[in-house]
């Protein structure tokens, strides 16, 4: 079992798995990597079940030193990682020996790199998840995100596996995107057809104040609903509210359970990845699909990721 020592955390390094399912009800959010594709792809890489621990990293990467060695892959935004000094490369597995050093720096594309390693991060689980649980302080490694000199265990595996790159044409399908796609959300009759009109036509930049919870948006007001306030009631990850002043919220992994905003709309699950490499000043927009094309999309999207030529060894 080896250890990865934190020589530098970077700016927000936490620990994610694929989040904890079904704890809405108790107020708990899902919580998870916000890129759940690119996780899942680098646990492939090194041979791992999809859902293994590993590091998400924020805008700015941290510098590690693997005392043992380990198989590695990143994946996700590129951080200009090095190891001693040489180029890594993304999407592809690699050896790091004993005593090197992986570094990785500001973004050079999205906003989220992660780093996957042969045997998971190894953490205590806190509700049958490893995921860091900022709002609660729980789960991940010990409830926060990285600091300076944090060792982390690294799980046990059995075996060497051969050194693996993602395809081309896969790389092509990663790619996030900026043109959102999106159902109506719960309370999108409450809006009238001006105001769906002028959110489907708006471009939207993303706010400096976004974060795992919300990505505020900032662009065309939406007017303002009839009726006055609605009772907070349950909601669900991609929601698109629309609070006083007409700026719209994203909800995203750390999602408050419940809200008393109307929902114009929901991102469909198949660009949930996207939300997770959105950075502060990047421009968006929405593009509405009926209920068969989301789902149509979803399955698109796992039938690739579960495709043998996916991944090339």
């Amino acid at each position: 079992m080896g250890v990865i020592q934190v020589q530098e955390p970077g700016l927000f390094t936490t620990v994610q798995d694929l989040g904890r399912e079904g704890f809405g009800p108790q107020g708990v959010s899902a919580s998870g990597a916000a890129d759940a594709v690119s996780l899942r792809l680098g646990n492939r890489l090194v041979g791992n079940a999809e859902g293994a621990a590993g590091l998400e990293m924020t805008l700015l990467g941290g510098t590690f030193v693997f005392s043992d060695g380990a198989i590695v892959a990143l994946t996700g935004a590129d951080f200009g990682a090095t190891v001693d000094g040489a180029q890594a490369a993304l999407w592809t597995s690699m050896v790091v020996k004993p005593g090197q050093t992986l570094r990785l720096g500001p973004t050079r594309s999205g906003a989220r790199c992660y780093l996957c390693v042969r045997g998971g991060i190894e953490v205590k689980p806190f509700l049958g998840s490893a995921s860091t649980h900022i709002l609660s302080g729980l789960g991940g490694h010990e409830g926060r995100s990285l600091r300076k000199g944090d060792m982390l265990k690294i799980g046990p595996a059995n075996g060497a596996v051969p050194k693996r790159r993602l395809s081309a044409n896969a790389l092509k399908h990663v790619l996030p995107r900026k043109v959102l796609r999106v159902t109506p959300g719960s309370q999108s009759d409450w809006f009238p057809e001006a105001a769906q009109r002028m959110f489907y036509e708006s471009r939207y930049r993303v706010a400096e104040e976004s974060n795992r919870m919300g990505i505020r948006l900032e662009g065309g007001a939406v007017p303002e609903v009839a009726g006055g306030k609605m009772i907070s009631e349950g909601v669900s990850l991609g929601a698109i509210q629309v609070p006083d002043g007409g700026q719209p919220i994203i909800l995203f992994v750390e999602q408050q359970t419940t809200g008393g905003y109307p929902k114009i709309a929901n991102v469909v699950s198949a660009d949930f990845h996207c939300l997770g490499q959105l950075r502060p000043r990047d421009e968006i927009r929405f593009e509405r699909v009926d209920w068969a094309a989301a789902r149509s999309l979803l399955r698109e999207q796992e039938k690739f990721l579960a495709s043998e030529d996916l991944i090339l060894g």
